[in-house]
């Protein structure tokens, strides 16, 4: 993974403060015919995290860095 690991620490935190106060997110995507893709997304702007993507993570990563970091906080989430 590209990302930097305090950069991704900072990202997993942010999503974690989310996926704990609606842990039932995961599960209306899913019921509403949505994408894995559209839920990390969205997950990480509900995080506030966009703005922070743009001005941290674009300097040395691409979409598909910022999303396999999203795709791994997503799948620790799950397994929890």
């Amino acid at each position: 993974m590209k990302i930097r690991p305090e950069h991704y620490e900072y990202m997993r935190a942010a999503c974690a403060t989310v996926i704990a106060e609606h842990p039932e997110l995961k599960s209306m995507y899913t019921d509403s015919g949505l994408s894995d893709m559209r839920f990390r997304w969205d997950l990480a702007r509900r995080a506030g995290l966009m703005t922070w993507i743009c001005d941290n993570l674009y300097s040395y990563a691409n979409d598909d860095h910022i999303d396999t970091a999203l795709r791994r906080i997503v799948k620790e989430w799950a397994v929890q």
